[in-house]
């Protein structure tokens, strides 16, 4: 029997070529000189089901998409949102829901719970994301509409340098992914909290394949059926406390290119 996606248009034989920003733990992160995290784990048990092996090329978040369509690798594999603008570009499998969260210095007396709190106030977000583009949105349409002042947004390369402009005081808040939120609190043991009480955003993480290549995503597709099915993937989520997306997520979530 022929594995699923053994005739498929990759870029290499027997190879799944990645482009992924690794530097955004739980996901993605380098551990021991090796990229480590959920998206990697999941994306190589994606790729043993089909007979293939994951190869992960290093970028910054915002190189992803024009690498992708410059066929650098085959898909995108950084925990990135599924948008209706990105699908215009670009096709997105969904494998995840999420959502973001507020991070604030666990020391502050601002405790912002939902993004009205944040008018008038400094917020660090990593470079490319579409938090970085619903905060944007939210300050013009929100804020400056209800004569608050705007959000002072200041963007990063990585989220890491976020966090750090939140510990340096060049920011009053930090916004990112919940499970990367959760991540930062346990590291920094303390020294930063959650302080919104609910998600912001709820939306699909989505693994990102051409437009031009619809083999490579029907085999991706098929394979994330595949592993989905194994004992693996069923122990991977509750490594990393995650769930997957149900069908009614998807239908509620999935957004249309516009």
């Amino acid at each position: 029997m022929v594995a699923a996606g053994a005739h498929a248009a990759f870029l290499q034989p027997g190879k799944i070529v990645a482009g992924s920003d690794v530097t955004f733990a739980p996901y993605e992160y380098m551990k021991n000189d090796k990229p480590a995290g959920f998206d990697i784990e999941m994306l190589s048990g994606i790729a043993h089901s089909m007979g293939r092996q994951l190869v992960t090329e290093d970028t910054r978040f915002e190189n992803l998409i024009p690498g992708l369509r410059g066929k650098k690798f085959d898909v995108t594999n950084s925990a990135m949102y599924i948008t209706a603008a990105r699908l215009k570009v670009v096709d997105m499998i969904p494998y995840l829901k999420t959502g973001q969260s507020i991070v604030v210095l666990a020391s502050s007396s601002f405790k912002p719970k939902t993004a009205e709190d944040l008018c008038g106030h400094r917020a660090s977000v990593q470079a490319g994301t579409s938090f970085l583009q619903n905060l944007q949105h939210f300050s013009d349409d929100y804020c400056v509409k209800h004569n608050l002042k705007p959000i002072a947004i200041s963007q990063f390369s990585t989220d890491p340098q976020a966090t750090q402009a939140l510990l340096s005081h060049a920011a009053d808040a930090q916004i990112t992914d919940v499970a990367v939120a959760l991540s930062a609190v346990d590291k920094l043991k303390g020294r930063v909290v959650i302080s919104s009480d609910k998600l912001l955003y709820p939306q699909l993480l989505g693994i990102g394949v051409r437009k031009d290549d619809p083999e490579v995503k029907q085999a991706i597709t098929e394979g994330l059926h595949k592993f989905s099915q194994t004992p693996q993937y069923q122990a991977l989520l509750a490594k990393y406390k995650f769930t997957a997306p149900t069908a009614n997520d998807i239908k509620s979530l999935m957004p249309t290119a516009q």
